[in-house]
């Protein structure tokens, strides 16, 4: 199985390509899943009423991931004309990296502040993934496409629990490393994220070269003017990518669920009484065990297919769904860790895979533009529903309960879409 995996004929692109999802996945790990979430209740919003401090954290989402969804599309055309997937992918990145380290400097009520910090540290952590999906075409041999981001998946959930085991051993033990409490300790994790993001990035730009441009009338363009035209061309033109126009709906819709989930499990988890460490420990294991079998998917997309592999996880949600309902204490919410794991990585990187198959290699990054949007907005109008669920039926499982219908309408689309059809219209327009 590791020789079939590392079988690739530009290794050295590839690795460097998965490794960047280790870097970056310690972002989504301890900034964005861990220890943030708890900072800024804790302290930086410390002075605020609890209902407060959740709603500011809410808002503060919302505000970067409605940016980076509405200009995810206008940067991808622009990217793509002037051949500068790589240089926007750097700039993001030193703002992430910028912005994370900056977090440091919070201190007691300074909510404000960190809320600023972190919605420029996301839209920088959001950017840089449009460009990084947008490379996988060009990266990935056309037939091991799906175990190229597999891959990438795998390496991430390696590299984002690490670092987050690490920075959990800042936290619980600060004194063993010199540091005054654990809100200290928190700080000093988010630099450590700025360091990890930044080390792990270098073989990206190092060995991965910048794929080239998609043709123009008139390369004399205004680049602005020209990524305009190019999207409404794109969806004007959508109906030629038809199966690709398929998939896109039903990733935005099943994924709307995902990311409902894993947004919200902690909240959800504390709400029905479950401690911090037991809350932290899943999703450790989660990030742990998301690894191997992520690589196990990789061998179902073999005998099932890719699109099959992915509809074999949704129902898993489904599970994950319904034991949300009847979930009572921290033993039944690891085993929906457990579960998630299995699942998580495996759906998400043939996700990633199966579009990428679909996309004409020199629209690729306006196209995941397309992508990333869905993935931003999929993570407004889910959580809104579990809220409004929750909060109309008085008690959040009927919230997670919903989030079914997510993940059944994925799987209703998914069947209707036939792959091989959408790679043959993406090579038609190549």
């Amino acid at each position: 199985m590791l020789k079939e995996l590392t079988a690739f004929p530009n290794r050295k692109q590839v690795y460097a390509w998965t490794l960047y999802d280790g870097a970056n996945s310690a972002f989504a790990t301890t900034v964005m899943a861990a220890v943030l979430p708890t900072f800024y209740s804790s302290v930086a919003a410390g002075n605020l009423a609890p209902n407060l401090a959740s709603s500011y954290w809410g808002y503060s989402n919302t505000i970067a991931m409605i940016f980076i969804a509405l200009s995810a599309p206008v940067l991808g055309a622009i990217a793509d004309f002037r051949s500068s997937k790589l240089r926007f992918l750097k700039i993001f990145l030193v703002l992430g990296i910028f912005f994370t380290a900056a977090l440091y400097l919070i201190q007691k009520g300074d909510w404000l502040a960190a809320s600023a910090f972190y919605i420029v540290a996301r839209i920088g952590f959001a950017g840089t993934n449009i460009f990084y999906d947008s490379l996988l075409p060009h990266v990935a041999p056309k037939d091991r496409i799906d175990q190229v981001s597999l891959l990438g998946y795998a390496v991430g959930y390696l590299g984002g629990g690490l670092l987050l085991a690490l920075n959990l051993w800042f936290i619980m033990k600060p004194e063993m490393w010199g540091m005054a409490d654990s809100a200290q300790a928190a700080r000093v994790s988010f630099v450590s994220v700025a360091v990890w993001w930044g080390l792990f990035s270098i073989p990206l730009f190092r060995y991965v070269p910048e794929p080239p441009g998609s043709p123009s009338t008139n390369q004399h363009r205004n680049a602005l003017v020209e990524s305009f035209r190019r999207l409404s061309n794109t969806l004007r033109n959508m109906r030629r990518f038809r199966e690709l126009f398929r998939f896109l709906l039903a990733f935005w819709l099943y994924n709307d669920g995902i990311g409902t989930i894993i947004v919200m499990a902690v909240i959800f988890g504390a709400e029905i009484g479950i401690g911090q460490s037991d809350l932290i420990g899943a999703i450790l294991l989660v990030q742990f065990l998301g690894m191997p079998f992520s690589i196990l998917f990789i061998k179902i997309a073999q005998k099932l297919s890719a699109r099959n592999a992915i509809i074999l996880g949704l129902a898993g949600y489904c599970l994950v769904s319904i034991g949300g309902f009847f979930l009572q204490n921290a033993l039944h919410f690891w085993i929906m860790a457990v579960v998630v794991s299995m699942i998580q990585g495996g759906t998400q990187g043939l996700s990633r895979s199966v579009y990428g198959s679909m996309v004409p290699k020199q629209k690729s990054a306006e196209f995941f533009g397309f992508y990333d949007v869905s993935q931003k907005f999929s993570g407004i109008l889910g959580p809104t529903i579990f809220g409004l669920v929750g909060q109309l039926m008085g008690n959040s499982r009927w919230g997670i309960l919903a989030l079914i219908l997510f993940f059944i309408s994925g799987i209703l689309l998914l069947l209707k879409i036939d792959v091989s059809r959408g790679i043959a219209q993406a090579e038609a327009r190549a």
